[in-house]
């Protein structure tokens, strides 16, 4: 790996481990205020917003500008989010801020991998990439579930700054302000990031027009290119699957969160460490994955998705922690396996088709908009009444039955469209061995 990859790997590490943790603070800051079990579940959602609706920009600003300079920006954004939420901002809003930074950030973070490296060695980078980043989900919840715990959050709230009062008079405050800290150091790798070379693509410009108008005129462009994605015999495939495994894996923090206390009757700092179970099955999936497929393999493992679906129903049954923890793991092994190799391929296909920025912008699209129809979901059945169990049953057999469709859909194609998925898979075999 080229030296420029591991200075990607630890910006991505510290921005994601602040998300992480801060995901665990709000959600606290929301317990201790009093907030609804809705307004809980529905940070998910309300931090994939301006993923959905800035889609057709991200792509193409992180395309126009060097990728490291895109992604300070984005960490910078991510600190606003925080200073809004320390500063009375409904938590809602202000992580939903921290999720236009997370929006940009994203094409940035994955674009520069196809800029940087040969389609040989894309699928062990996104094992790096993803494990690195479940490791990064491990320690950020359980750093977040420490901060806002007894503990670390007496020593935080002890610290006194002579001749500032800074307001900062709960657990979770303490919290959010002292991962602001880590965004910085995020930002310090931002600017060690090297230019790889790549020709930037402007974004497009006509100077008699307004800046909103010239804006608006990148929406065709998206669609287009979100249509050729969805129009390729195997761009639609992985699009499909990595969309709904991004979606599950979105809401599962949550539902890991709210299901440890309904069953275990975990506060939010015991539940933590559930969360990072989970990750760390994640993570041991994604690197078996990295070192054993390959992308002309990527659709053989489209059946563990419909597993997911089913152990996810399965969590209701258990109620002791020492079953929990080997179930977890595995729960998220089986996700791991599946989005690497699926995740290298929709890469591969979009990086052909329309360019790495726009390619990862069309993704993030798809797979935000699943988590927010998922997470909106989950949060409208605890708001109409149903309980945690009843929840968790319901949004198991929407995943399974969804990639059960997606399955078929494959088999559909594989029937019909035998030869063009030959060739685009022979492509593929060789830009493997090139």
């Amino acid at each position: 790996m080229k030296r420029g990859f591991y200075t990607i790997m630890s910006a991505q590490f510290f921005s994601s481990l602040a998300d992480n943790a801060l995901f665990v603070a709000a959600v606290e800051l929301l317990r201790t205020g009093g907030a609804p079990e809705w307004q809980r579940a529905a940070l998910v959602p309300m931090f994939a917003l301006f993923y959905v609706i800035l889609a057709p920009f991200v792509g193409a600003f992180a395309d126009s500008l060097p990728k490291g300079k895109v992604m300070f920006v984005s960490n910078a954004i991510k600190v606003v989010g925080c200073l809004m939420m320390l500063f009375g901002t409904h938590p809602l809003v202000a992580y939903a801020v921290v999720g236009l930074g997370a929006a940009a950030y994203s094409p940035a973070k994955y674009g520069i991998l196809t800029e940087l490296l040969p389609a040989s060695q894309l699928v062990k980078a996104n094992g790096w990439i993803e494990g690195l980043t479940i490791a990064s989900i491990i320690l950020g919840v359980l750093l977040g579930g420490q901060l806002v715990g007894p503990a670390l959050a007496g020593s935080l709230l002890s610290i006194d700054l002579p001749m500032i009062t800074t307001g900062i008079d709960t657990a979770p405050e303490a919290a959010i302000a002292s991962l602001i800290a880590v965004y910085a150091i995020a930002a310090w790798f931002n600017t060690r990031i090297p230019h790889t070379g790549v020709e930037m693509r402007p974004m497009r410009s006509d100077p008699s027009r307004s800046a909103l108008a010239n804006a608006l005129a990148l929406i065709p462009d998206f669609w287009g290119c979100n249509k050729r994605l969805w129009n390729d015999k195997l761009g639609q495939i992985s699009l499909s699957t990595t969309t709904l495994f991004w979606g599950v894996s979105g809401n599962l923090r949550y539902i890991v969160l709210a299901w440890s206390a309904a069953a275990l009757g975990y506060s939010t700092t015991q539940a933590s460490a559930l969360v990072g179970v989970v990750a760390i099955g994640t993570a041991v999936g994604a690197v078996v994955a990295s070192m054993r497929m390959r992308l002309d393999m990527a659709t053989r493992v489209i059946p563990l998705g419909i597993a997911m679906g089913l152990l996810v129903i399965l969590m209701n049954v258990i109620s002791n922690v020492w079953v929990a923890v080997p179930f977890l793991i595995l729960l998220g092994g089986l996700g791991g396996f599946l989005v690497v190799p699926m995740n290298a391929l929709l890469q591969h296909r979009g990086h052909n088709l329309m360019g790495a920025g726009r390619s990862i912008a069309v993704q993030n699209f798809n797979e935000q908009a699943c988590i927010l129809g998922l997470g909106a979901f989950y949060a409208l059945s605890t708001m109409f009444g149903l309980s945690a169990f009843g929840a968790i049953t319901a949004f198991g057999i929407v995943v399974a039955g969804t990639m059960w469709l997606i399955q078929r859909w494959h088999q559909h194609n594989t029937v019909h469209h035998s030869e063009q998925l030959e060739h685009l898979l022979q492509i593929a075999r060789h830009d493997t061995h090139h």
